[in-house]
């Protein structure tokens, strides 16, 4: 049964099998995006722009907190591809296991850090006094989902590594629609405000969790999950979080440029923030659709590295390349084009429209550069390098992003500014990172010696 939904990466040609692969990455970015999208739309037109921007304010801060653990279920990816190349099974079940259990121990921490923090940081944070409390409350109550989001997360990377896409999206379109159902009862019957979407949102992050570890259970086949089996072996462990956290490292200083890019967003005032918010999150369906490309190129490059299939690995990254540059240039300068009109399904103020669009204007154009920087970063990470990209990242983008907020925009405080540290963090990167692999590729590929 489980076999049907797996994706032999290691034989035959790469691009059919890539698209297929990525098709479903893709459709479970945008249903993601578009529930969130619910979300706003229900928080922005029943609850007005101080609930819109209550809720935006608290998204790098969220994205900072989690991302450390997120980026370990990168680590069980790896790892779980590179024992299903290498057809290790035992190997196998020690990763699943361990992985399941991380998930479960980081969401706990999360939980308890979220209760602790929210109050202190958002209000470090500079978030307008007339948001500040709705920002807070929505913040406290989303955290207590962490356990739910990350065992969710942690079992579609282990599908996702022997190649199963289809099923972690059909539990998502699942909870998804029990997400938008309870919003609008807890937001437009009971009142609720920002604490009905977020309790909405726990309850639909349950129902996936408990959809994706029920698929492990009753998997067939080497990734099948036994509860009483669930441990922490050691060497799985500190494998899985050799390579997660480094990533996850990356992704948690990428959100302190980001909460430092909010900070700035700020200042200019609550509507600034609503406005920023509903931009920030149609560009999220077309991050999404790009970020499948650096998932398909993980799994990919790991499988094909188990298996010691190391020429195929080149292939990988240039098809992945061409693919992404084609989908971001696509969706950014369409999403562009009809600008205003998705603004105003967040929001039908004219001021939070005007300010959504200064910030559209110069990120969309040139997104497709966030992809590429990402595929590259797969392709590294898939090959069992992790340091090397998170350094490149930091200094790259998230150095870079914040000296220019530190001088360029301190001089110059304009929205455009501001924005501008986007396209150009994600060009010096996404070279920087090319060259490492130029250099990987020559010293390790043809060597034929996998690191890992």
């Amino acid at each position: 049964m489980a076999r049907r939904y797996e994706t032999d990466m290691c034989n035959g040609p790469l691009f059919g099998k890539i698209i297929k692969f990525t098709i479903p990455l893709i459709a479970a970015g945008i249903l993601q995006l578009l529930f969130n999208t619910a979300d706003m739309v229900v928080v922005g037109r029943y609850a007005g722009s101080n609930a819109l921007g209550a809720v935006g304010a608290t998204s790098s801060l969220i994205n900072l907190l989690i991302n450390v653990f997120m980026g370990l279920s990168v680590g069980a990816n790896v790892s779980v591809a590179h024992y299903y190349g290498a057809g290790k099974h035992k190997e196998l079940s020690r990763a699943i296991h361990t992985s399941i259990s991380l998930s479960i121990l980081c969401g706990i921490f999360l939980l308890i850090l979220g209760q602790l923090i929210s109050a202190p940081m958002l209000t470090l944070m500079g978030t307008p006094e007339d948001i500040l409390p709705l920002s807070v409350s929505y913040m406290k109550i989303y955290f207590l989902g962490m356990p739910m989001m990350l065992l969710y997360n942690f079992g579609a990377a282990i599908l996702r590594s022997v190649g199963d896409t289809r099923r972690p999206l059909y539990f998502l379109l699942a909870a998804g629609f029990i997400n938008i159902v309870l919003n609008l009862i807890f937001v437009i019957r009971f009142h609720m405000s920002v604490r009905g979407v977020a309790w909405a949102t726990i309850i639909s992050q349950t129902v996936s969790a408990i959809l994706i570890v029920r698929c492990l259970i009753k998997n067939d086949g080497p990734c099948k999950l036994v509860l009483k089996e669930l441990c922490l072996d050691k060497r799985e462990a500190v494998r899985i979080a050799r390579i997660g956290l480094p990533a996850g490292f990356q992704g948690a200083v990428f959100s302190i440029s980001n909460v430092l890019i909010q900070s700035s967003v700020n200042s200019f005032g609550a509507v600034a923030v609503a406005g920023n918010t509903a931009t920030s999150n149609i560009e999220g369906f077309i991050y999404n659709s790009m970020n499948a490309f650096h998932q398909t190129t993980l799994s990919f490059t790991g499988q094909n590295m188990g298996a010691g299939k190391y020429d195929r690995v080149k292939r990988i990254l240039i098809i992945c390349l061409l693919s992404v540059t084609a989908t971001g240039l696509t969706m950014g300068l369409t999403a562009r084009m009809f600008g205003r009109q998705l603004l105003s399904i967040y929001s039908t103020e004219t001021a939070v429209i005007d300010y959504g669009m200064k910030r559209m204007n110069i990120i969309f154009p040139t997104y497709f550069l966030c992809g590429t920087m990402e595929v590259v970063v797969g392709s590294l990470r898939g090959m069992g390098y992790s340091v090397m990209p998170m350094t490149v990242s930091l200094l790259g983008a998230c150095g870079l992003r914040i000296v220019w907020i530190m001088t360029i925009f301190s001089a110059y405080h304009t929205p455009a500014v501001l924005y501008s540290s986007y396209p150009v963090s994600w060009l010096v990167t996404f070279s920087i990172h090319l060259c490492c692999f130029a250099f990987i590729a020559r010293k390790r590929l043809v060597e034929g010696k996998p690191q890992c």
